[in-house]
């Protein structure tokens, strides 16, 4: 189960127990499949008191270590993951999707979430960091989004649009005075 960092991530993991139990069922004993599925039930809710337990004291002290602490939490993506699993993460979806693209390896921004569709326009919003196919940028955006806001089911990259260059406008000669011709009159004339 190895995630965007190299660790477990939420996805693996619950695609695991679902293979698992589909196992289970698999195998006909009904009665096994749903013990099996009862103690997940009771796991999750076990772990998603604890979490909860943990936002609340590190919560009490906003401004202090704690709240260090609790943002270094919700920044991670296996915490920010489990947390949006179990309905804790305090964040609402605009600002993990905001954290999610800070995280991006390319100058991104959103332009759009869709949540009836889980649709998410990105555009460039810069022409330094690195480099990549518009494939590349679109998958290094989902893969930081599957840990901070699982909402989000399809990238897509919204083509530059082309801007048109800029004219210089150069006159005849600096400005100021100028004589019949529009240009400035010629030193020590009579």
């Amino acid at each position: 189960m190895s995630g965007v960092r190299g660790g477990p991530d939420a996805e693996t993991a619950g695609r695991a127990v679902e293979e698992i139990l589909d196992r289970l069922a698999a195998g006909g004993d009904r009665a096994a499949c749903e013990t099996a599925e009862e103690l997940v039930r009771v796991l999750m809710e076990f772990y998603g008191a604890g979490f909860a337990r943990v936002l609340d004291l590190l919560g009490r002290d906003p401004g202090g270590p704690a709240g260090e602490a609790r943002d270094a939490l919700l920044g991670d993506e296996l915490v920010a993951s489990l947390l949006v699993l179990h309905g804790l993460h305090p964040d609402d979806v605009p600002t993990r999707v905001a954290r999610a693209l800070s995280a991006v390896p390319h100058a991104v921004e959103s332009a759009g979430f869709d949540p009836a569709t889980g649709g998410l326009r990105l555009r460039l919003t810069g022409s330094g960091g690195c480099g990549g196919t518009r494939e590349a940028v679109e998958q290094a955006a989902r893969d930081v989004l599957a840990c901070f806001a699982p909402e989000v089911t399809a990238v897509v990259l919204e083509a530059e649009t082309e801007r048109e260059p800029v004219l210089l406008q150069i006159g005849a000669g600096p400005p100021g005075p100028s004589g019949p011709t529009g240009r400035p009159p010629a030193a020590g004339a009579p």
